[in-house]
């Protein structure tokens, strides 16, 4: 089983390939369409600013890559800034479309009373969908998160588990194939492998059965 881990020159692409082989799955970095599109599963990481992150993805050809994958039913996971892409848009100065692949859009913490911008550090995760395959079996712990910017979903339905930062604050999300977490899994300990774990189970299942793919 292959898990294409998308390299548009903007992600944290050496340490998420060697969480996937810890896991003992083969992680492919790369950005060529064939290889991606060959892949059992995607991974979508990313750090640095949305409008560049998006005018890189639309520079290589991949944003259309990471769609087409998404609509056949690949499981797809965005990570961090990657997370936030699968979005709408983002308010990141100024307003910058994203994949489109979920409704919602990604704002800026506004910070104030003792709480600090960007949120940086390991705070507690509560699940809203347990039963959800992504959270299977495993119990709410700590996570590492650096963010300045955090997603508001159009849709509760959407949102798989929050934390606190003076409001709830979106963690994992998930619809279908598609699936998000702001948090870095692969810097997050034994939740985090163990959340990264579930969704390569998940991609294992999928290209078993070849079923489903996003719906919005």
């Amino acid at each position: 089983m292959r898990i294409a881990i998308v390299d548009y020159g903007m992600g944290n692409l050496h340490s998420v390939g060697k969480a996937v082989e810890r896991l003992g799955y083969e992680g492919i970095v790369t950005g060529d369409e064939a290889r991606v599109l060959a892949a059992d599963g995607v991974l979508l990481p990313g750090v640095g600013a949305f409008g560049d992150a998006m005018e890189h993805l639309r520079a290589s050809g991949l944003d259309a890559v990471v769609r087409q994958a998404a609509a056949s039913g690949k499981p797809l996971l965005g990570i961090c800034l990657g997370m936030q892409l699968l979005f709408d848009e983002s308010e990141e100065h100024g307003r910058n479309e994203g994949l489109g692949l979920l409704p919602g859009r990604a704002v800026r913490f506004a910070g104030g009373a003792g709480l600090k911008v960007p949120h940086m550090g390991w705070n507690r995760l509560e699940f809203l969908q347990p039963e959800n395959p992504l959270l299977a079996g495993l119990e709410e712990g700590h996570v590492y998160f650096v963010h300045s910017y955090h997603v508001l979903p159009e849709r509760r339905e959407d949102l798989l588990a929050v934390t606190d930062y003076g409001h709830p604050v979106t963690a994992i999300v998930g619809r279908g194939n598609v699936y998000g977490m702001q948090f870095h899994p692969e810097k997050s300990g034994q939740l985090g492998m163990a959340l990264l774990r579930n969704f390569l189970a998940l991609v294992e299942r999928r290209a078993g059965s070849g079923a489903g793919s996003l719906r919005r």
